[in-house]
């Protein structure tokens, strides 16, 4: 919710590092029947945690290992992954939004209880910005929407392409994967400018 008096073009950034969103058919063939997700931490949004269970991804020239599981369970499987990890695991996963995996590629998982090879859900998140609905009349956005974002400092960059998702249980803030963070030399919790398109022009 936007704070009354406050007038402010910040939010905060939210690094996202690789993870997995399980569905529950996969879940069982990794962990096994009925299993649940066992809960580390809330993230910030609301609803969302981290679990303490972990798996390995492995692709056509190597695996990366303790890859964090990401809760609540959902419809499909969705495995999320940096530019730096393809060239790792020697996969190629496209730039999508999280949720559209229609035609991606699958990958390999190994839990404690089994693998699988999944047919979809390997992709490269694009980067994006949480948004309640009061966030959204605010900066005069919509959802859906792609603004530019600018990061000040040493490494200062202006990102293009940053997508508005906007619902009613999201909390503001810019996530980026690892390899944008790093380039831009920001953590957790630094402020990133939104500007609108015609702002950069």
């Amino acid at each position: 919710m936007i704070q009354q008096g406050i007038r402010t073009r910040y939010i905060n950034v939210g690094i996202s590092n690789r993870h997995v969103h399980l569905s529950k058919r996969d879940m069982e063939i990794l962990f096994g029947k009925e299993y649940e997700l066992t809960y580390i931490k809330s993230l910030s949004q609301k609803g969302q945690y981290a679990a303490k269970e972990t798996v390995t991804l492995i692709g056509t020239k190597g695996r990366i290992d303790d890859v964090r599981i990401l809760g609540p369970k959902r419809d499909d499987t969705q495995i999320e992954i940096s530019r730096t990890d393809m060239y790792k695991l020697g996969v190629q996963a496209p730039v999508r939004d999280s949720g559209d995996i229609a035609e991606t590629p699958g990958i390999v998982i190994i839990g404690p209880k089994g693998m699988l090879k999944t047919r979809s859900g390997l992709i490269c998140a694009k980067r994006h910005i949480h948004m309640h609905p009061d966030d959204a009349h605010y900066f005069g956005v919509k959802d859906k929407q792609e603004v530019c974002v600018r990061i000040e400092g040493e490494r200062g960059m202006i990102l293009l392409n940053v997508i508005i998702r906007i619902h009613e249980s999201f909390v503001r803030e810019l996530h980026l994967d690892t390899d944008e963070a790093n380039a831009a030399g920001v953590s957790n919790n630094d402020k990133a400018e939104i500007l609108k398109q015609n702002d950069f022009k």
